[in-house]
């Protein structure tokens, strides 16, 4: 029986806009003057290949040579949107995959002289396009920002713990890498808190500004599939290994969310524990971290 000290993740669902945190955003029309100033060469450079290209596939290969790779990867997001919107444009960034593209999707690039027409006829910078780039430049930012402060309170509050994972940007940690015979070898997983030097839970984090529908089942899915794992694993090799979901935002406060999150803390009571920022140093103990009970 959970005792009123242990609240579960589904006790603070009444008061939950009080347990999130929320990133500062930025106001329209006032990012317009700085998205302008730092697309406008992205746009010139883009005229200059488009004038130049005798086709759209043609126009496409001259932007997989671009360098350096910030550039390259703007104007491969102009290219979407004027040339191949239905092509993903984490594809479009590749660079070695610029050939197989053009022939997967390259009948369904407009033509490159109705391309031209079309940027022609707009200004320069175009400044509903700059706005668009803009919203890319800090896409990941709140997640960064998310596991930097994790790292902050577990250098700060547990002096006990260790933690490994990037910090902000970087590599993930790959449970084959930490483990031995993992089943599932190049298991990606954001964060380790390591006692002693021992593992003692595997986390996620994510920021969630927005999220419902479909997104709603992939999350809790992808995070069900991950618990189900690890807590298997670590049974077999009889280790009193964690999972730990950070996970913050407004996002939490929509759809289905945190009935969700509630129902996958439950469904592994006592081994899986859901948490925002402002629950964790309430919510993860030494005690609990160190428990050998299912």
């Amino acid at each position: 029986m959970i005792s009123k000290k242990d609240k579960s993740f589904g006790d603070y669902k009444n008061k939950g806009h009080l347990w999130i945190t929320l990133s500062t955003g930025e106001y329209y029309p006032d990012v317009l003057p700085l998205a302008c100033e730092l697309y406008k060469p992205v746009l010139v450079t883009f005229g200059q290949l488009l004038k130049s290209a005798h086709s759209s596939t043609d126009l496409f290969m001259a932007i997989a040579e671009t360098t350096p790779q910030w550039m390259r990867i703007q104007l491969c997001r102009v290219f979407r949107k004027y040339v191949s919107p239905e092509t993903p444009v984490e594809m479009l960034k590749k660079k070695s995959a610029a050939a197989s593209i053009c022939d997967r999707f390259g009948k369904g690039f407009r033509k490159i002289t109705e391309v031209q027409a079309k940027f022609q006829d707009r200004p320069m910078p175009d400044e509903a396009l700059c706005a668009v780039l803009w919203e890319y430049k800090d896409r990941g930012q709140k997640g960064y920002d998310l596991t930097e402060r994790l790292f902050t309170i577990i250098r700060e509050r547990f002096k006990e713990l260790d933690i490994i994972g990037p910090e902000r940007a970087g590599k993930d940690v790959i449970l084959g890498e930490l483990f031995e015979d993992y089943p599932k070898p190049d298991r990606p997983v954001d964060f380790v808190l390591l006692h002693k030097g021992t593992p003692v839970a595997v986390g996620l984090a994510r920021y969630d500004s927005d999220r419902g529908g479909a997104q709603e089942d992939d999350r809790t899915g992808q995070y069900r599939d991950c618990a189900s794992e690890v807590l298997n694993y670590a049974k077999k090799k009889n280790m009193p290994l964690k999972v730990i979901f950070l996970n913050d935002g407004p996002g939490l406060l929509l759809g289905s969310m945190w009935r969700d999150y509630e129902y996958l803390e439950n469904k592994w009571s006592g081994l899986v524990k859901v948490v925002t920022l402002r629950m964790f140093s309430e919510r993860i103990t030494i005690k609990w971290l160190l428990s050998k009970e299912s």
